[in-house]
């Protein structure tokens, strides 16, 4: 995907307002020959515990028409199954300390650079692993093949989420969310209770992981539904816009979107 943004995606003039619930027009793509135009809600920020169908039905609802596809950022998911981690709670280790110095550092975020998020890793996959891991994906990035630690370790470990200094969400800085549980139960739950067929999604602005999907999206193929977001239009800073409804508008206008300016990834 390879995009990056500087700052908040939710521009003015982007900005709507329908039913009382505000969102902001994320343009329109087109896979396998639909337009879909994308919408990110914008919510309160979620804490610990919440209901995800209260959150839905409070936020998304108003604006959902049948035929649309609701995308959800999974650290929200992660955040009401209180499914986190903080930093005082890991004891980092001495094979930590020393790996996270070789860890990859972009501009979408810290890796595993970070000791804590290291030993996270360690905690769940044991350090041989670990270590392997870190050996093959050093090897990768000298063929120029990113990304084959986190393929070794698998969607738990790349679905640790914080302990990032630099967020501009304070509580980020001292707990990490982890990947959510039974992420297929959970869009089955919401389309149960509201009707509203979810996928949830493990997105940034290198790639995108489809964690889990209403029955009834499953016949479309992750790689379509991924592509539906591929450009991560949830954003990656305080946009609060976990929820990002896609609609498939046919031969419709699209509503007028100023994108912002991307900037390609290292």
């Amino acid at each position: 995907m390879n995009y990056w943004y500087e700052g908040n995606l939710n521009e003015n003039e982007n900005r709507r307002e329908k039913n009382g619930v505000v969102y902001y027009i994320r343009g329109v793509r087109k896979v396998c020959g639909h337009s879909m135009e994308r919408y990110g809600i914008h919510t309160h920020f979620v804490e610990e515990g919440e209901s995800y169908i209260r959150l839905i039905q409070d936020y998304v609802l108003p604006l959902y028409e049948p035929g649309d596809v609701l995308s959800i950022s999974e650290k929200v998911i992660a955040m009401c199954q209180e499914n986190t981690v903080y930093m005082e709670d890991v004891k980092v280790g001495w094979t930590a300390k020393i790996l996270s110095r070789f860890g990859h550092k972009t501009k979408s975020g810290i890796g595993v650079t970070e000791p804590h998020k290291l030993q996270l890793a360690i905690n769940m996959c044991g350090a041989g692993r670990v270590f392997l891991a870190a050996i093959v994906g050093a090897f990768g990035k000298l063929i120029g093949r990113r990304g084959w630690f986190y393929k070794m370790l698998g969607v738990e470990v790349a679905g640790i989420d914080g302990f990032y200094a630099h967020s501009a969400f304070d509580v980020y800085h001292q707990m990490a969310t982890l990947t959510p549980k039974h992420p297929d139960r959970v869009c089955e739950r919401i389309e149960e209770k509201t009707g509203v067929p979810a996928m949830i999604v493990d997105a940034n602005d290198i790639d995108v992981t489809i964690l889990g999907t209403s029955c009834t999206l499953r016949d479309r193929g992750r790689d379509i539904l991924a592509a539906y977001i591929q450009d991560n239009p949830a954003g990656q800073d305080d946009e609060c816009t976990p929820f990002v409804l896609i609609r498939d508008i046919g031969e419709s206008e699209p509503e007028k979107y100023i994108p912002k300016k991307a900037i390609p990834a290292e």
